[in-house]
């Protein structure tokens, strides 16, 4: 069974449909028993880290989140604001996330005067350490981005993609169980179809 984490924050139906054009059911819950028995977790996110910790935080989902993620090392997958929270700090409220990959969330440091935030649109992404995610591919990859902020790994072995903006920042991250994504799949059309395909076979769902 596939969880799509309910926490408040995020479009998890447009995950769930995307998913669903691929003949895979999941089920959108911040409950418990369907987190603890999920064979997939993925956390969607739009919006505020801070809010989001403190919703976690008020929901008590951090002992189970960390348990299926730590102990389980159940498959998680994090959407945007989802992939901020598996890290250590974010500037974004100045408070602490789950922790689970090195690293902090910072806001675009943007110099060009024509360069706005967020960073809104399709954007190509470039493969890092030769993750079977985003490599071996016939044409660029492009996916669709509406953020503020972007991780900075602290060990450069867990970034697996990156695009630009202004500057190259990590787009995408990796560690054993647990990945995320910037970018949003589930808006990024084929692309998105095509990513979601290549995770789930990645992951042997």
């Amino acid at each position: 069974m596939i969880t799509i984490l309910d926490y408040g924050l995020g479009n998890p139906e447009s995950v769930s449909n995307m998913i669903r054009r691929l003949g895979v059911n999941a089920v959108i819950s911040s409950d418990k028993d369907k987190i603890e028995h999920a064979k997939l977790l993925i956390i969607p996110g739009v919006g505020h880290f801070a809010r989001a910790m403190e919703n976690l935080k008020s929901m008590d989902l951090l002992d189970i989140l960390n348990h299926k993620a730590l102990v389980q090392q159940t498959p998680v997958l994090g959407i945007c604001l989802g992939m901020q929270l598996f890290f250590e700090h974010s500037e974004e409220g100045n408070v602490d996330g789950l922790g689970w990959i090195p690293g902090v969330v910072k806001k675009f440091n943007l110099v060009h005067p024509d360069m706005k935030i967020p960073h809104m649109g399709w954007t190509e992404v470039i493969c890092q350490n030769n993750s079977p995610l985003f490599m071996d591919q016939e044409e660029p990859l492009r996916y669709y981005f509406v953020h503020s902020y972007h991780v900075v790994c602290g060990q450069n072995q867990y970034a697996i993609a990156s695009a630009n903006y202004g500057y190259s920042f990590t787009c995408a991250a990796r560690k054993d169980n647990i990945t995320g994504v910037q970018f949003h799949p589930e808006k990024s059309h084929l692309y998105g179809f095509r990513f979601f395909q290549r995770y789930f076979k990645f992951i042997s769902l």
